[in-house]
């Protein structure tokens, strides 16, 4: 019940992270998504510093500079590259090949073996949430591919390093998540600035907006996530990032109307037996990893 609590817990921060989509188109200015990216990480992670009053010591300065530039602060421009240079189903299709990159890294940088059942479940989900947003009319665009591939190694990596490292013992989830997220944000702060800028209007749906994707997308959402990771066999939290996409196409479903046929619902019930059949062969393994 312990590990079934732990993933439930887990799997709210990519459920949170899938309702990103939907707040940045309905709720926030158009042309500043990594505005939003930086809002996201930069003011949750002072907040969380400022709540946990922790800050990182010796080399946990340089841990939580690299992790925070993996998960946070390269992964964004990344992802809103391969957005902009990709059709939406093709760049949700590439970040869910996340779980078959940690299966491949965990042999590398874990010194696992590699695990079979873990890539057979990312296949599994891959093809999952490519049934569920790939269209006929999707089209290949060379920077769009390699941004995508990108962000989705970039994140895959910092999981894995973030499972491998641990955390201090006497840190918080929440000063843990505060020392990430300020890192990634100050990665980002002047590439949004540079890039896009800070939007001419804010009103109040965007202000709305940039606050969930503050506290609910970030302080409270990766504090579960990087929980998650510490408590988790790394093959159960790289099928959990498959929720993300499924929860962005089940929003757009029920808050934008949009239609689903058989192969969307086929693509549905691929990517949940995914994310369950990898809790399960994962709990059987029961990986255990000691940070070095």
């Amino acid at each position: 019940m312990t590990q079934l609590r732990d993933t439930l817990l887990t799997a709210l921060a990519p459920l949170a992270w899938g309702t990103t989509y939907i707040v940045t188109t309905e709720l926030l200015p158009a042309g500043h998504p990594l505005f939003a990216s930086l809002v996201r990480a930069l003011p949750a992670g002072l907040i969380a510093l400022a709540i946990a009053r922790q800050l990182p010591t010796g080399a946990w300065w340089g841990k939580s500079a690299v992790l925070g530039i993996l998960n946070i602060g390269a992964f964004f421009p990344l992802l809103f590259v391969a957005a902009y240079h990709l059709p939406g189903g093709i760049a949700a299709t590439l970040g869910a090949a996340q779980p078959l990159i940690v299966a491949l890294l965990v042999v590398v940088v874990l010194r696992q073996p590699l695990s079979w059942p873990l890539l057979g479940w990312g296949l599994v989900g891959m093809l999952g949430v490519a049934l569920i947003v790939l269209r006929s009319t999707a089209q290949l665009d060379t920077v769009g591919l390699i941004a995508g591939l990108a962000g989705t190694a970039s994140m895959a990596f910092g999981v894995v390093l973030a499972k491998r490292w641990g955390k201090p013992p006497q840190v918080s989830a929440m000063g843990y998540a505060g020392w990430l997220l300020t890192a990634g944000g100050l990665f980002l702060l002047p590439i949004a600035l540079i890039a896009e800028g800070v939007p001419p209007v804010i009103d109040l749906p965007a202000l709305l907006g940039y606050s969930w994707l503050g506290i609910g997308g970030g302080i409270v959402a990766y504090a579960l996530w990087f929980r998650g990771i510490r408590m988790l066999p790394i093959g159960s939290i790289a099928v959990l990032g498959l929720v993300s996409p499924v929860a962005a196409a089940a929003l757009g479903a029920v808050v934008l109307g949009q239609t689903f046929g058989a192969t969307q619902t086929a693509g549905f019930a691929l990517a949940l037996a995914a994310i369950v059949g990898g809790q399960i062969t994962s709990g059987r393994r029961k990986q255990s990893v000691t940070p070095r």
